[in-house]
């Protein structure tokens, strides 16, 4: 094999990894922003949060949730615009009971990079704690795909799956933040 032959296979495996690891700081990004409270310091309110979660997004986007448990609840938005009217009615949409808590942990992650274009896949858990003192733990299995836009990676699919929903006892977490103060200057 030739010098330029090796370099330019090294090359394209430096290019994967970087690759990789965008995309994953990109979903962890994503989940994140997703968090209650929300971690990040200076995000002024939920219309804000929405913002930066709008930025990791391409403009042909589609966010959806399938299976037998998630189409009827989170359906299909295509379209940054329907993600954010998704995004909006979550967090600002009347509800019973207000969300105090909420965290999504990334496990089993695996990462398939192909040019400019790829895909992961995860499963996540995540507790809810109402103000009600209910609260439940959430899985699902996300297939989410990527594509590289102008030398920045961002997301052109996320879908979940339900994998499964529990409750959790009452007032499970017995202490919590109502703001998070983490990356504060």
């Amino acid at each position: 094999m030739s010098d330029k032959t090796t370099i330019a296979m090294l090359v394209q495996r430096v290019e994967t990894l970087e690759a990789e690891a965008d995309i994953r700081r990109l979903q962890a990004r994503y989940m994140f922003l997703c968090d209650t409270p929300c971690p990040e310091f200076g995000v002024r309110d939920d219309d804000h949060r929405i913002d930066l979660l709008m930025e990791l997004y391409s403009e042909d986007a589609v966010w959806e949730g399938v299976g037998e448990y998630y189409d009827n609840q989170f359906g299909r938005a295509e379209g940054t615009a329907a993600i954010r009217r998704h995004f909006a009615e979550f967090w600002g949409g009347k509800h019973d009971s207000a969300l105090l808590l909420n965290a999504h942990y990334l496990t089993s992650e695996q990462i398939h990079v192909d040019g400019d274009e790829a895909t992961g896949q995860w499963i996540h858990m995540q507790p809810w704690l109402f103000s009600d003192g209910t609260a439940l733990l959430r899985s699902s299995r996300l297939n989410n795909a990527f594509r590289k836009i102008d030398g920045v990676w961002k997301i052109t699919r996320t879908r979940t799956e339900n994998v499964f929903v529990t409750p959790l006892p009452e007032n499970f977490a017995e202490s919590h933040p109502s703001v998070s103060v983490l990356m504060r200057p």
